[in-house]
């Protein structure tokens, strides 16, 4: 047997397992896996010192590799992050389970009850980049759904992830749940991956997470369905009817509260009545908070403004960079959203009621903000509890992915002795 068919057999059996492990999930009752869902956050904080060991493993290699700084603050573990991780487990534990949640129904003219309740996937898989934080995020959110979960992190967080799954499943096995229910995918080579998203019947959907590189990859070479995330070209247009004090806030907030993560702002659009007052504003704002902007003609009049390409207004910087341009009007702003914006988060500031419904009529992502920082598109911030991702996709899951999206459905026709 090849190496890689060595490889394909083992993501086989450790789906396997899965399968056998979401059959135990679907029976569970809400106080069984809540009492799970706690259980996971108190391991994690009782063995806090071994995951953060093993983290800090994973920055020193990435350090060593030359790693960006804004790609290690993704993977860096502290006990404020570990203690966020622990919380969101016990805010998933906090909310409603959606399983057999009835979606709709009632009785047919021929006498047949009808139901549409939610049942869980079954097995899904998550292949996703640096953040370990998104190990536990996942492992709760698919536990509560009643999914077992099959996670292939990324090689730079290894040893977190491991530390992490370690952890969870033995908390998994103390509550009465198959520890299989969670478990990481083997291999840290793409053969593995490969493995995993050819798994069509095994597994029931693939979520990836991380760069365009990856999703793209996913989406394009998997047989198993895929719920595609997408990357976060994110832009705040200032109107000429907003309020220039709330659109500096706006903005700072949207693209400097935390620059790697796919809801910062990474395009500022200018409307040119107001562009007079607010870029003086906007552009000394920006600079004293470190960030590098990538300007049109208007804003590169402004010291130390770099002349702004395509690429520039396309790009997802993740760092202290936006793009930045003048406008002539909303129609102008949309057009250049619709070009460039990757359909995940895009927001207006306005006093005026009829730019703002057709600000979000003619903007077609999955979030669209008014007189609000894109930094608001989060399951947390929303109120799903911890997230497993922001779907950019139209079909089936939009925007960030909570307990509802990791369902499917299924019809319960109940008769009797009803024949057609």
């Amino acid at each position: 047997m090849s190496k890689v068919d060595e490889i394909h057999d083992e993501i086989r059996q450790v789906a396997l397992r899965a399968r056998e492990a979401s059959h135990d999930l679907a029976l569970a009752t809400r106080e069984t896996k809540d009492r799970a869902l706690r259980a996971m956050a108190a391991a994690l904080e009782a063995r806090a010192t071994e995951v953060l060991s093993a983290n800090g493993e994973d920055v020193t290699r990435a350090g060593a590799q030359g790693v960006p700084d804004n790609v290690v603050d993704r993977l860096r573990l502290d006990r404020d992050r570990l203690g966020a991780m622990a919380q969101g487990l016990r805010d998933v534990a906090g909310l409603p389970d959606p399983v057999g949640e009835v979606v709709r129904g009632g009785t047919l003219a021929n006498g047949l009850e009808l139901r549409q309740v939610r049942v869980p996937f079954g097995v899904v898989g998550m292949i996703y980049e640096a953040r370990p934080n998104v190990t536990a995020d996942a492992a709760g959110i698919c536990l509560k759904a009643g999914n077992a979960v099959l996670l292939r992190g990324s090689s730079s967080a290894r040893s977190s992830n491991a530390a992490i799954v370690a952890v969870l499943r033995d908390a998994l096995a103390q509550a009465g749940l198959p520890a299989d229910s969670v478990q990481l995918v083997p291999g840290e080579s793409h053969d593995s991956v490969k493995a995993l998203m050819r798994a069509r019947g095994l597994v029931d959907v693939l979520i990836p997470r991380g760069g365009a590189g990856l999703i793209r990859s996913v989406v394009e070479e998997s047989t198993v369905p895929v719920i595609e995330t997408g990357t976060g070209n994110c832009h705040v247009y200032v109107d000429r009817a907003a309020d220039l004090d709330r659109a500096l806030a706006i903005v700072l907030n949207s693209k400097t509260h935390r620059t790697s993560v796919c809801n910062a702002a990474e395009s500022l659009l200018v409307h040119r009545e107001v562009a007079g007052e607010f870029l003086p504003r906007v552009v000394e704002a920006l600079q004293a908070a470190g960030v590098t902007i990538h300007g049109d003609e208007a804003f590169a009049g402004h010291d130390g403004v770099v002349a702004a390409t395509d690429e520039d207004h396309a790009a997802e910087y993740l760092s202290l960079d936006i793009s930045a341009r003048v406008v002539d009007s909303l129609d102008e702003a949309v057009e250049h959203i619709r070009r460039f914006s990757t359909g995940h988060s895009d927001a207006i500031v306005t006093d005026d009621l009829e730019a703002s419904r057709r600000f979000v009529a003619r903007v077609d992502s999955a979030a669209v903000l008014v007189n609000a920082s894109t930094r608001f598109t989060d399951g947390g911030e929303f109120g799903f509890g911890a997230e497993i991702g922001i779907s950019t996709q139209k079909l089936h899951a939009r925007g960030p992915m909570g307990l509802p999206e990791m369902t499917s459905t299924k019809y319960v026709v109940t008769g009797s002795g009803h024949v057609r």
